[in-house]
């Protein structure tokens, strides 16, 4: 009978033997993924990653963790994921709020270019302006009329600040000529409860969070921000056909911190590109009236480049600021 000793050798190299043999994946010894989120659940942001997010787990036989870090545009759960190790466990889920911030606020703490991986973008989603049961109106031209006659009476709910539905707004009122009081939230969620509420006059919200309300009553549907109608949202008029050449629309995207190794960015790349290309995927993003989207990484990074530059010129001619 072999000596302990000798059965502790002999089990150490057994160990060694299937640890060898063992394919790790390429993320940090398999460890759960963590998706972090700038705005609170229920968002667009937040079901958006909580859906790729359980698709690529599915895919990578990993699981994958949702967390939310609300607050400041989205620039704390950028912030968080600019310092985390760049091994692929921690991924940020952001919007068009990451390349408007880059002018927007003056001091973030981080580069949305230089301080980040791009990975892909997984969606495009139209907005609608909606407003609160009991306003003396029915339609856009209404609302306009309105708040030239009481400038400083309406406000809009701000879903989070540097967003593309911010951005609508302050876009809304410089071309309309109004004055409308934003009042800010830290997400899309909070936002459209209070205008259910009855507590705040309008808002600009993403399709995906106006559609469970359309039929409700609960709000008007005034215009949708997309050049044509939307099949989603029957007898509600794209908002140029009053406010000509109104057009808006956010982007949804995942990102790793910078300098994350190629072959880690290529299998996440891959994992998410599955989830976008999936009937499923394609099917709900078509019922949402949103568009499902594939960008490889270095396609991603040239349009998050390319995007700020944008955003700048739109930022500098509205004046807008954040509260």
């Amino acid at each position: 009978m072999p000596s302990l000793p000798t059965r502790r050798a002999s089990l150490a190299a057994l160990l060694l033997a299937a640890m060898a043999t063992t394919p790790f994946p390429a993320t940090a010894q398999g460890r759960p993924i963590t998706i972090v989120v700038g705005s609170p659940a229920g968002g667009t942001t937040d079901t958006l990653a909580r859906v790729i997010g359980r698709m690529v787990g599915d895919t990578l036989g990993q699981p994958v963790i949702v967390e939310n870090r609300a607050g400041a545009g989205g620039n704390i759960a950028a912030s968080f994921v600019a310092k985390a190790p760049a091994d692929g466990n921690t991924l940020l889920m952001s919007f068009t709020g990451h390349t408007i911030n880059a002018t927007l606020y003056k001091n973030l703490g981080f580069d949305p270019v230089k301080d980040f991986t791009p990975i892909t973008m997984v969606a495009k989603v139209p907005s609608v302006l909606i407003a609160r049961k009991g306003l003396p109106f029915s339609d856009t031209a209404g609302l306009i009329a309105y708040a030239k006659k009481n400038p400083g009476k309406l406000n809009f709910a701000i879903g989070a600040q540097g967003s593309s539905l911010h951005l609508a707004s302050e876009q809304f009122k410089m071309v309309t000529g109004t004055d409308i009081v934003n009042v800010p939230y830290k997400g899309t969620g909070p936002a459209l409860a209070d205008v259910l509420a009855g507590t705040v006059d309008l808002m600009f919200a993403s399709t995906v969070n106006v559609l469970p309300h359309q039929k409700t009553g609960a709000i008007q549907l005034l215009g949708v921000s997309s050049r044509e109608a939307l099949p989603q949202f029957p007898g509600v008029p794209p908002l140029t056909q009053t406010v000509k050449g109104f057009e808006s629309q956010a982007w949804f995207g995942l990102f790793g911190p910078a300098k994350m190794p190629k072959e880690t960015t290529d299998r996440l790349y891959a994992a998410v590109k599955k989830a976008v290309e999936s009937p499923a995927y394609q099917e709900r993003m078509h019922t949402e009236a949103a568009s499902a989207v594939d960008m490889t990484p270095d396609a991603f990074a040239k349009f998050v480049a390319q995007d700020v530059q944008d955003w700048a010129k739109i930022i500098k001619a509205s004046g807008a600021t954040v509260e």
